[in-house]
Order: structure tokens, then C-alpha cells, then sequence
């Protein structure tokens, strides 16, 4: 980057408020002037501050600067420096000033020409780059209002490479259009591409009731299709994931329709960094994103081609609709890979992003920068960008990583928006509190779950009480024969709302309770038992883990399964398997074709919940009119849905957690004739088994369900 020389630094902090940097030498009396053209004001000195490397004035101006336009400030000395754009862009009133309402930011394309429109505020000049092989030719952009630049491209622009340049503060940065649908290999350009030539039908699905109607299985490309026993073709890609005849092997797409899900959440499908795309051997998680509107071209047949991207990821997302499936997309606007060489950064410094009270970006999130979406401009890039892959990509939800950093006003205005064109998208979020300077009553957390009624969180509190703490690997919860308390475990099987209207609950309905024990964070629960439980055999290992999951499926809330967890997926004891080789975290095939058993079990009791609405009740009212627990043996929990046969064939439920190593007897809530559905090792749909009377002996370490009708 050019530097520039300057005798002295001047910036705009605020609509009429001038800050100079004076060198420690300087000892003059302070008289400044602002000047644009022939036109001149003076300024008044409010403060003056002595620090170790300059004198640092602050200043007010009769005349606000306008941004876009070339000011200069000259001391007593006749010494000038331009009018850097300071600390003004992080104002409410820059917000005000300069934010913009409209929908066709990007580019617009057409056959006879291609509009280009950019953000830009601060940029005193600006350019549209088209290149064609290693030539470009520059376009100047229009200024126009709120800070728009505009430049016209004529002809057909069908596959163009392109970027756009702006002068700030003396200094041009190209940047990839933020909203850019495609770009060329490792995301190094933009590419204007005809969104018509990518058309692809997708069936409709059914429509979701309820959130709790949902049992979300989340999966990555790489893992669902890599392991050489898939039977996958195409490995690796969107067109792996499609294959839905893998050589008579029930695997891939094929084995996620028959298990019983209802949404498979995918890890990011944004381009991010991580993986060279001309030679995708490498593995990443996808949590480093680089274009937030343009598919990762790893997962293409031919990244090269910035169509092929587009039309294989809808493709892979119709045929995924074709087997009675929907999908949700991992979306990471919390930040992106690196502040400093960002679009955002490039195109608006210091805008897009938080600062700390001392200027310096502030770290949230760990990797470096948290993104300002508390900002007009930044909310509504989050708007658009997730709109676009609503409308266009026809997904049918999305899961916010760390949206904790986010704030819930925008939260907000992303569900109003989404489900305004589609009142079935499923919405969650990971509302972790982290260290970002945001009040916390602006955030996105668990703790303002009730300002967020329509979006789902992930309860950490279900996951840590069942299996135990995620980051204390020999911690043991209640599932793994850990201290517990019998309150607590009641209270996560409503759903996290409570028995009791004016319980101190952690959601407001069940709908918002994202009920998991494993996800691609932190160890498998397979490795955490490895460690929690070492002294237990395998067969009681996988009996625990079983019922970890069972409760997982069976609770009120939305049931949420890691990919392979169901047979016991290992990463080798690996907990950030980020961008660990295929072999760690690849899904084993050869491990399901083991396991079958625990699989059926698994696949009885989602089909049990998909059978019974009872298990899926869609508010706290509902909840607190169908729900108890009647009294059980210590370690024992009774999970009992009564009154019920509106939901369906059956009056009454109950569900038997026995985590103890022990057989219990325990005595159920009446004499009847009781249907036996699960009898803790497995599955019968039809109850062909009764039981008469009110005890009931189970097994240890096993969950049972029991069923009377009329």
C-alpha cells in the first residue's frame, strides 16, 4: 500500500469534530483551519492532550465536512495535510447520514449491460475493474446519494473477472465486491455471471408446523462422502452429496432419508480460506469466510468455472428436497478471515467492524475481529446476503455460528424478513456470551433468548447436564452415571420453560430449545466416554451413549444429532478437528455396517417422536398442561405426556431414563393395560409386547417407553 508523507495528521471524528496529530516539536500556538477549495473556516481547539509521540488536538468546526469531498487543514505554519476519515464512521449520525434502503447493490446483469453499485461513503473516487485474461480496463464510478458509487458496464458482461476500486484518504484498495454471486478460483475475483443460465427446479417440501417438528442432523460435504467404503463417486462435492445410488450401500444421502431426519444442516458453504481450490486435498470446517454470497468452489466439479459452483449447490440442495428432506446453512457473519484484507475493511475502513474503547478491534470471537452488525449497513449486508440464499438457493434454514456477537434487533429483523417470504425456514443460533463491546442487553445470547422469540438456541445447559461439561473431558453427566439434579433434568425435557408458568426458565417455548449432546465442536461423546468413563466395557459405553442420544430425541425442544454420532463417531480423541485430514473426520461407513443395531434403535425412536406429537408440543402452555414426572427410584427419571390423545393414538406415555447400573422397579402412574414400544434394548413400533398392572422392572442403563390407550 502507498504511504503517504504528511507533515501532520488531521481526522474527522465526528460530523463537526477534527482531530490533529501534531508532532512533539511543534510549538505553535494551535490555530487551525479547515479548507475545501477556496472556501476556509476556523476551528477551535477544545482540547489539547501532551503524549509521548505527538500533541493531540481535539477540535470543532463551524462547517461539516462532507464525506466524499477533498478537505485540507492548515496550521499557523501555512503546513497542510488532507482530512483523513477518522472515527466519524463508527456515529449514530454517519449511520443516519449515510445508509442506504436499496436491493440492487452488486452487480445487476443484463445482456446489454451490467450495473455495478458499491457502498462507499468515505471514497473521494472510485472504479469498476473488468479483467480480461491479464488485461483490465478501468470504468470510473458516480458518486451518487447516501454514499453510493455506480458504474454502467455495456455489452455482454456474461463471465467477467472483476473488482472495485476506491481512493480513501489518498490511497486506492481493490476489493472483491462484498456482493459478488461468484468468483474465480480461491475467490480472487469477482465474476458477473447470468443467474437465469443457473435455473434448477426444486420440489416443494412439506410444511414445517412447528420448529419442534425438526430433527436436525448436521453434516459436512467432506465428511458425508470422502471414506473409501461410501460408495461415493464423487467425493468430497456437491455432487457426491447427490448420489443417492451408492453401489447398493445405504450410505450417504440414501441412509440420512431412511434414518428419519427431517433437516440436514450443512457446515459453511461460503467461500472461505483454508483449501486451495485447484487442488482440494486439504480439509477445513468452512468457519473462515472470505465471500459471503458466493458458494466454496472446493466442493465444485470444476471451481475454475464460476457457474459450476452455483449450478451443482442447487442442484445438490433439489435433490436433497427430492428425498422429503430440507436443508440449513451454517452461516458465519460474525466475522470474516482476515480484518485488514476484507472487502469490508477495503471498501469502508473501520466501519464494518467493533472497536474497543481505545480504538483497536476488538476479539470476541477469537479470531481476531467481531463484526459491527449493529451498524445500519453492516444489518443490512446480513439481511441481504441470507435473503439471497433464501430466494435463490431455495434453503429452508439457518444456523448463526457464535451469534452471540451478533445483537438481537438484527436477529430480529432477519427472522421478520425470512419468514415474511417463507414462515417454514427454521432459525438457531449459538447465543454464547463472549467478550465483545456490545451491551449485554443488545446481544444475541441466551440470556435474551426472550427477545427472540421465533429463534432457536443451542442449550448448552441440556448438553454439560447430560453427558457432562464439553471442556472437562472426565466430567460425567447424568447419561454417563455423573452426579445430577432431579429437578434440573425434568426441567430440560420440558424444553427448558418449566412446569410452572413463572418458573425462572430458560426459553419462552419449547421451539427455542436446541436439545444436543454432540456437535463438530469439542470431542465426540464416543471420545469424551474414552475418557469420562474409563473403567466402564465398551457394551456399557455405548449403552450410555444411547441413552444420551435417546434423551436428545425424546425431550421437548428440537432434537439435534451430530453426523455419526448414532454409531459412535470418533475423532480419534481429536476435539478441533477443524482442518484435520480426511481420516479423522470423514464419516466411517464401515463403523455404521457394525453398529446396525444401535442405528435401528436410534431410528425407531425418531420414528416414536415423528409418530407422537406429544413429543413435539409446540408451546410452554402445552407443555405445562401434558407434562410430569411422577415419583422414581433414585437415578430414575419418568418422563410422563398424559392426556394426550389429541396428539395421538396413544392417551398416555411415559418415558423411563434408568442411568444407574442397577435394574430398577419402578412404579408407574396407574394400573393398565401398558404397551411396551421400547424395552431398553429395542424398538417396537407396533407395542406388540403388553404389560398389566403398575411396575415395571428395567433394565440399567436403558431407556424404556410404555403407552396405554383410551
Amino acid at each position: 500500500m502507498l504511504k503517504i508523507e504528511r507533515a501532520f495528521e488531521a481526522y474527522l471524528d465526528g460530523i463537526n469534530q477534527v482531530t490533529i496529530l501534531m508532532p512533539t516539536m511543534y510549538k505553535g500556538p494551535g490555530h487551525f483551519k479547515l479548507q475545501c477549495g477556496a472556501q476556509e473556516w476556523d476551528m477551535t481547539v477544545t482540547n489539547r492532550i501532551q503524549m509521548s509521540e505527538f500533541i493531540k488536538y481535539e477540535c470543532s468546526t463551524p462547517h461539516a465536512p462532507i464525506l466524499g469531498v477533498m478537505y485540507t487543514v492548515q496550521n499557523e505554519q501555512n503546513e497542510t495535510t488532507d482530512l483523513q476519515v477518522g472515527a466519524i464512521i463508527r456515529t449514530s449520525e454517519f449511520d443516519m447520514l449515510y445508509s442506504y434502503d436499496g436491493n440492487d447493490l452488486g452487480i445487476t446483469y443484463s445482456k446489454q449491460a451490467s450495473v455495478c453499485k458499491v457502498w462507499a461513503p468515505t471514497a473521494t473516487a472510485a472504479k469498476l475493474r473488468l479483467y480480461e485474461e491479464s488485461k483490465y480496463t478501468d470504468i470510473p464510478m458516480k458518486r451518487e446519494e447516501n454514499g453510493i458509487w455506480k458504474a454502467i458496464a455495456e455489452g455482454d458482461q456474461d463471465g467477467v473477472r472483476y473488482t472495485i476500486l476506491v481512493c480513501i484518504n489518498l490511497v486506492w484498495h481493490e476489493a472483491v465486491d462484498p456482493y459478488a454471486k461468484s468468483v474465480s478460483l480461491n475467490g480472487e475475483y469477482g465474476v458477473i455471471v447470468d443467474l437465469e443460465q443457473t435455473k434448477v427446479g426444486s420440489p416443494p417440501v412439506a410444511p414445517l408446523q412447528s420448529y419442534t417438528d425438526a430433527i436436525i442432523y448436521e453434516a459436512h460435504i467432506r465428511d458425508l462422502t470422502m471414506h473409501p467404503n461410501s460408495g461415493i463417486v464423487h467425493k468430497g462435492t456437491y455432487r457426491g452429496v447427490m448420489e443417492t445410488a451408492t453401489h447398493n450401500r445405504d450410505t450417504g444421502l440414501t441412509y440420512l432419508r431412511n434414518l428419519g431426519i427431517t433437516h440436514i444442516e450443512l457446515l459453511p458453504l461460503h467461500d472461505f480460506y483454508g483449501i486451495d481450490e485447484a487442488n482440494p486435498t486439504a480439509y477445513n470446517w468452512g468457519y473462515n469466510p472470505l465471500h459471503f454470497n458466493a458458494p466454496e468452489g472446493s466442493y465444485a466439479s470444476n471451481p475454475c468455472d464460476p457457474y459450476s459452483r452455483i449450478r451443482e449447490l442447487k442442484q445438490m440442495i433439489a435433490t436433497i428436497h427430492e428425498q422429503g428432506l430440507r436443508v440449513i446453512l451454517d452461516v458465519v457473519y460474525n466475522h470474516v478471515y482476515v480484518r485488514e484484507t476484507s472487502s469490508f475493511e477495503k471498501l469502508v475502513p473501520g466501519y464494518y467492524f467493533r472497536h474497543d474503547q481505545n480504538g483497536m478491534p476488538s476479539n470476541g470471537t477469537g479470531v481476531g475481529n467481531d463484526i459491527a452488525s449493529e451498524r445500519r449497513m453492516v444489518r443490512k449486508f446480513i439481511i441481504d446476503s441470507i435473503l439471497y440464499w433464501l430466494c435463490e438457493y431455495k434453503v429452508d434454514g439457518f444456523r448463526f455460528d457464535l451469534m452471540g456477537i451478533l445483537d438481537w434487533d438484527t436477529m430480529n429483523a432477519i427472522e421478520q424478513a425470512v419468514h415474511t417470504i417463507n414462515p417454514n425456514i427454521l432459525l438457531l443460533g449459538e447465543g454464547w456470551d463472549l467478550n465483545t463491546p456490545l451491551p449485554q442487553e443488545q446481544k444475541a445470547t441466551l440470556r435474551n433468548a426472550h427477545r427472540m422469540p421465533n429463534i432457536a438456541q443451542f442449550n448448552d445447559v441440556f448438553r454439560d447436564t447430560i453427558k457432562g461439561s464439553a471442556f472437562h473431558s472426565t466430567n460425567r453427566g447424568y447419561a454417563f452415571g455423573g452426579s445430577y439434579n432431579r429437578e434440573t433434568i425434568q426441567y430440560l425435557l420440558t424444553g427448558s420453560v418449566g412446569l410452572k408458568d413463572g418458573d425462572h426458565a430458560l426459553f419462552a417455548s419449547p421451539s427455542q430449545s436446541v436439545n444436543y449432546v454432540e456437535c463438530h465442536d469439542n470431542a465426540t461423546m464416543w471420545d469424551k466416554l474414552w475418557a469420562s468413563n474409563k473403567d466402564d466395557t465398551e457394551e456399557v459405553r455405548k449403552r450410555r451413549h444411547m441413552l444420551a442420544t435417546g434423551m436428545v430425541i425424546l425431550a421437548q425442544g428440537i432434537p439435534f444429532i451430530h453426523a455419526g454420532q448414532e454409531f459412535f463417531r470418533t475423532k480419534q480423541g481429536i476435539e478441533n478437528s477443524y482442518n484435520a485430514p480426511d481420516y479423522i473426520n470423514q464419516l466411517d461407513w464401515a463403523r455404521k455396517d457394525a453398529h446396525e443395531k444401535y442405528i435401528a434403535f436410534i431410528k425407531g425412536l425418531i420414528a416414536i417422536r415423528r409418530m407422537n406429537a406429544a413429543f413435539r408440543l409446540p408451546d410452554a402452555e402445552a407443555v405445562r398442561r401434558h407434562v410430569s414426572f411422577p415419583p422414581a427410584p433414585d437415578g430414575v427419571t419418568i418422563y410422563q405426556l398424559h392426556d394426550i390423545g389429541s396428539f395421538n393414538d396413544w392417551s398416555e406415555i411415559c418415558v423411563i431414563f434408568n442411568p444407574t447400573e442397577a435394574a430398577q422397579q419402578v412404579r408407574l402412574p396407574s394400573i393398565a393395560d401398558w404397551h411396551i414400544l421400547v424395552d431398553g434394548k429395542t424398538v417396537d413400533i407396533a407395542a406388540s409386547s403388553a404389560l398389566i398392572g403398575n411396575t415395571l422392572v428395567v433394565s440399567p442403563i436403558s431407556l424404556w417407553i410404555i403407552a396405554k390407550s383410551g
